[in-house]
């Protein structure tokens, strides 16, 4: 093909409906989910997700369907479905199997089928291939092709979205190449890159969020190593920043559903070529660490809890600010972490959405602040900006006199406390 006619995107969250939307305004587009809620909402101009807009959803040649036979006739295939891990921390390709299938049974000669998800080299040629051959009685690398083009989407960052990002692509054959080249350079103002071949593409992806994931263990263990010696953990990494090549990282909870599973994929690849993985996995262990760290650095400065007494407050649910998303949030390891240790905790967050909080985490959000009541301690856990604006006037009404704020992630530094309230910080 010179150009596909239509393109089908299969999965509509976080990655695939941004991509879906700048597509279709390019090409004949249809967005499949096998969520007929979630597409419901699509259609109605509703993104829970936050990341587009409902006037931008109304544009463009853009169809959403939980039908997968909509996906019919499309020459090319973007998946984009979720690559999480088990309770084992082990690799769950479910949802790219049954993608497969889906596409499998619409695939048509001559079609592409590109995998965005974050996998471990060789998923797209091993596992996608063969699973597409099977659902379509066609022959990959002769009746249809394969790409991969890992995804570059970073939930609630308005500054590095689809089109202002480089797009690394790669294809089985060079005419895959030139097409990928053609359709993602059309989104990206032709900033592309042409990777040596597939797996050398899913290997640069899963790389990325675990390189990312070490340095936020290392500045976390120093973390744990200065509360020893007394040091705020900021205050040194501010004086250190002033060298040039000096890395900006900060501690806190690593959470998500990519920096704090992508780990995992290339741990588990490792072992698979025969490689016993040490420093990803010590990362990996520091990271999930941490809130049991916060949990036990909390209880030991405001004591021992007392039956009857007021309870704590946890600001932020979400694995990171001004998201709504919930999935894979560390935040709950500290309100396990307290919970376990007889405190009673009460959780606010303006962005995640209450029955999701109720589902996955067993959380009754409280609706407000106003007229919450005083705590023995509110804890900082994620910054949105609703958070940012708090004053001193803030503090003095949620906190009892003597009580703590545990600012997680360094919200508040510049804020001068009441008198007799005592912070703690990473």
């Amino acid at each position: 093909m010179a150009k596909p006619s239509r393109i089908a995107v299969v999965g509509l969250g976080y990655v695939g409906l941004p991509l879906a939307v700048a597509l279709a305004g390019r090409y004949s587009v249809v967005g499949y989910d096998l969520d007929p809620e979630r597409v419901e909402e699509l259609t109605q101009g509703r993104d829970r997700t936050g990341e587009i807009e409902k006037e931008i959803l109304g544009t463009g040649p853009l169809e959403f369907s939980s039908d997968p036979g909509r996906m019919a006739g499309a020459d090319l295939f973007i998946i984009t479905v979720p690559t999480p891990v088990d309770a084992n921390n082990e690799p769950d390709l479910s949802a790219i199997h049954e993608a497969c299938r889906s596409v499998g049974r619409e695939l048509r000669p001559g079609a592409i089928v590109v995998l965005e998800s974050t996998v471990w080299p060789g998923v797209t040629e091993d596992i996608c291939g063969p699973d597409l051959a099977r659902a379509s009685g066609l022959e990959c690398g002769k009746d249809f092709f394969l790409g991969y083009s890992p995804e570059r989407i970073n939930p609630g960052d308005r500054r590095h979205n689809i089109d202002s990002i480089t797009k690394v692509i790669a294809g089985q054959t060079p005419e895959v190449v030139e097409i990928l080249k053609r359709v993602y350079g059309s989104i990206t103002k032709m900033n592309v890159f042409i990777a040596k071949d597939i797996k050398t593409a899913e290997a640069a992806k899963v790389i990325e969020n675990t390189q990312r994931d070490l340095n936020i263990a290392f500045v976390n263990e120093i973390a744990q190593i200065f509360h020893k010696l007394g040091l705020s953990t900021h205050d040194v990494l501010e004086a250190a920043a002033t060298k040039w090549n000096f890395l900006d990282f900060t501690p806190g909870l690593v959470g998500g559903h990519c920096i704090g599973v992508d780990p995992f994929y290339l741990a588990y690849w490792a072992k698979e070529i025969g490689h016993d993985s040490e420093i990803i996995l010590a990362g990996r262990r520091t990271n999930d660490g941490m809130g049991e760290f916060i949990a036990d650095q909390i209880a030991g400065r405001i004591g021992r809890p007392v039956p009857g007494e007021a309870s704590l407050l946890v600001l932020g649910l979400t694995f990171k600010e001004n998201v709504p998303d919930l999935r894979n949030s560390k935040v709950i390891d500290v309100i396990e972490g307290l919970r376990r240790r007889g405190f009673t905790v009460e959780v606010h967050d303006p962005m995640a959405d209450p029955k999701e909080a109720a589902a996955l985490y067993g959380i009754t959000l409280q609706e407000d602040l106003e007229g919450a009541g005083r705590y023995r301690c509110v804890i900082g856990a994620v910054a949105h900006d609703s958070y940012r604006g708090f004053t001193t006037e803030t503090f003095r009404s949620l906190l009892l006199p003597g009580g703590l704020l545990a600012d997680i992630k360094g919200i508040w530094r510049g804020i001068a406390l009441p008198e007799g309230i005592e912070r703690w910080e990473l």
